[in-house]
């Protein structure tokens, strides 16, 4: 690992918006020199609450992840040394018992419908950037990906998103927007915006 700064990059926005498309598309541009923390694998732990009970929990409210835990790995990274950062086992709504071992990296992406709204990880990031895409688009790419890769239910999948993802979405993503230093419109499909982004890194990469 290089003497030069490591970089922290914030990639948030809505359930579904397409933000590992845009990570994929960083990673793929930047190589091996990523590591990408998810906010999701920070998820609470319920190992005495029932399947019915932790499946009826509110999954997007800011209270439902260990923020402080994903804050203090991620200050680890900084300093150049490696994690184990949990993993989310999203058929049975609980964590894993097993984690993921992160190499510190010149360059760290955090991702997460709200990493924006929370100001310790906030301070953390170098560049925060939020993927905006139009909400039907969403939602229709969350039902596709809830049914293909969580093994849930069309029914489960959409009062789910009646009932939290959506109301949270409202109160506390779209808010979270205003801290972004770079705003992504539709999400991996703009290809000018990620050639802006891209560019805008590899300069930001280049001054240190």
């Amino acid at each position: 690992m290089s003497e030069k700064k490591i970089w922290v990059i914030g990639v948030a926005g809505g359930s579904a918006s397409g933000k590992t498309t845009i990570i994929h598309k960083l990673q793929e541009y930047f190589g091996e020199d990523i590591a990408v923390i998810s906010h999701d694998a920070y998820y609470k732990a319920h190992p005495n609450m029932s399947f019915e009970e932790r499946s009826r929990l509110n999954y997007d409210h800011p209270d439902s992840f260990e923020s402080d835990k994903m804050a203090q790995d991620v200050r680890s990274l900084i300093k150049g040394s490696a994690i184990d950062m949990p993993v989310y086992d999203y058929v049975n709504h609980d964590r894993s018992t097993e984690t993921v071992r992160i190499e510190p990296k010149n360059v760290i992406i955090m991702e997460g419908i709200l990493i924006l709204e929370d100001k310790e990880l906030r301070d953390l990031m170098d560049i925060k950037i939020f993927v905006d895409t139009d909400a039907d688009e969403r939602l229709m790419r969350r039902i596709r990906r809830d049914m293909i890769e969580r093994g849930r239910s069309i029914d489960s999948i959409i009062d789910q998103y009646a009932m939290t993802v959506k109301p949270m979405h409202e109160e506390f993503v779209e808010p979270s927007k205003k801290h972004a230093d770079v705003i992504i419109p539709r999400g991996g499909e703009n290809e000018a915006g990620l050639d802006i982004l891209i560019t805008y890194m590899t300069k930001k990469l280049k001054e240190e």
